[in-house]
């Protein structure tokens, strides 16, 4: 039996697993850290792209679709995961903080993903100029952001679930659930947001 103010989660064998009041507020500070960490140095890179117009090419503007996801994934989630353990249960904090997550997650990937396209294309075309590769950037920006949301808001309205991970310190995507609703989408979810974007990068 869990002592008061431990947070506790179910562990991949089904098992509760608990952290100790202590444990919890180590996680927390370095959750805490670990976000304002990740917080400023993003936010460094948008000011060095806001200062200096020679770094906003086309392959750099992808870069920056990184860095802002990152920023955002750092701002949204980290509040929101130390609101979640507090929690520590299922609800409105743990699912918008597994939302965001997730969302800037997959963001981050497919960005990944298009950059890669992108560099082949730069190493294979011909010397000419290409003139429309703003245009196919912002085309990829505005495509890895769709595509997150794609597979990021279906779970806010019953396709799967955003549930509490570990010892509920944090929330994501409800790995443990073996019903064929959250199968199905966790097996689309390793398809078309894993294999998929690492084949393109690979």
């Amino acid at each position: 039996m869990p002592g008061p103010g431990a947070a506790c989660g179910d562990g991949r064998d089904g098992a509760e697993r608990c952290l100790s009041p202590a444990g919890r507020l180590a996680a927390a500070v370095c959750l805490g850290a670990l976000g304002g960490l990740g917080f400023c140095s993003n936010h460094l890179v948008l000011l060095l792209f806001w200062r200096f117009r020679a770094l906003r090419s086309p392959v750099n503007l992808l870069l920056l679709n990184i860095a802002l996801s990152d920023l955002l994934g750092c701002a949204l989630g980290t509040p929101l995961g130390l609101a979640a353990g507090a929690a520590a249960a299922p609800g409105a904090a743990c699912a918008w903080h597994g939302f965001a997550t997730a969302l800037c997650g997959i963001i981050s990937l497919i960005s990944l993903a298009v950059l890669s396209y992108e560099c082949y294309c730069t190493m294979t075309r011909t010397a000419e100029p290409d003139t429309t590769s703003y245009r196919k950037t912002w085309t990829g920006i505005i495509l890895s952001w769709t595509y997150s949301l794609l597979w990021t808001v279906p779970m806010l309205f019953g396709w799967s679930s955003y549930g509490p991970e570990g010892p509920g310190i944090t929330c994501s995507v409800n790995w443990h659930s073996k019903d064929a609703n959250n199968a199905s989408y966790i097996i689309c979810l390793f398809i078309f947001c894993l294999v998929i974007p690492f084949a393109i990068i690979g």
